[in-house]
């Protein structure tokens, strides 16, 4: 019997989505509760991997138990939530089509990141601060290359080992929000003191958000023009592109199926 799991995770504490030798990941961790609790071994096969430190929201993944093991899916929730590390929550499990597949079937997932200029204690963990302004205008005219299908190599961490470097991407925009804590509580801010990328494509190469939003920073503190996102791309040279961004203000938060 296949079932499908919806999840969040705060990457800090996790090297990452994927299960390592020697290292606490977020597939690892999950796998290891599961086995305990339903007695047998699980293997759980995730919407894709994310690096170490970045977070993900409404994640999805899928795991096989067989015929013999019987269980409630609210209980295996809530016991799931009672064992697992706190930097993990399992919003939901439930009964899936036999063939489905929450990597395969996905049609589409999106990242966001976040940065901020001002100091501000309350967005350190899950945002980036730049030091020096940006000019989001530019910044999407850039982000306007990126839209279609590409060979997206010159993003992706070398060695990478994927069976193609083509993408197709659907959205790439930058704009401004304003957190929570401003908003309600009434932490002082401008317009501009925060920004969010956000990305959508049926697929990402290793790296390849951070890399993204790194050569995109070039072109907002003016280094760069915006059509050198068209020239990067067209070039497939990692080594041309910007420096990767921090991974602990990006997010996973969705994929369509």
């Amino acid at each position: 019997m296949r079932y499908k799991i919806r999840l969040s995770y705060d990457g800090s504490t996790f090297c990452g989505w994927q299960i390592q030798n020697n290292a606490c990941t977020v597939q690892g961790e999950l796998e290891k509760a599961m086995s305990i609790l339903l007695g047998t071994p699980i293997q759980v096969t995730g919407a894709g991997r994310t690096d170490s430190e970045v977070n993900a929201i409404n994640y999805i993944a899928h795991f096989e138990v067989p015929d013999e093991v019987s269980f409630e899916a609210a209980q295996l929730c809530y016991k799931l939530n009672a064992m697992l590390p706190h930097g993990i929550t399992i919003h939901e499990v439930c009964k899936a089509d036999p063939e489905f597949h929450a990597r395969f079937d996905a049609r589409e997932r999106e990242y966001r990141y976040f940065i901020h200029f001002r100091k501000d204690p309350f967005c350190e963990r899950y945002s980036y601060r730049m030091r020096y302004p940006l000019d989001i205008e530019s910044m999407n005219r850039a982000a306007e290359f990126l839209l279609g299908e590409h060979d997206f190599s010159c993003f992706e961490k070398v060695g990478g080992n994927n069976s193609t470097s083509i993408c197709t991407v659907t959205e790439a925009s930058w704009s401004t929000y304003r957190p929570d804590h401003c908003r309600m509580m009434g932490f002082p801010c401008e317009d501009g003191d925060y920004i969010v990328f956000r990305i959508k494509a049926n697929r990402f190469l290793r790296n390849m958000v951070r890399a993204i939003v790194g050569s995109l920073t070039e072109v907002g503190r003016g280094k760069k023009k915006p059509e050198w996102i068209k020239e990067l791309i067209a070039s497939s040279n990692r080594s041309a592109a910007g420096s990767s961004v921090p991974g602990k203000a990006l997010f996973f938060t969705g994929a369509e199926y």
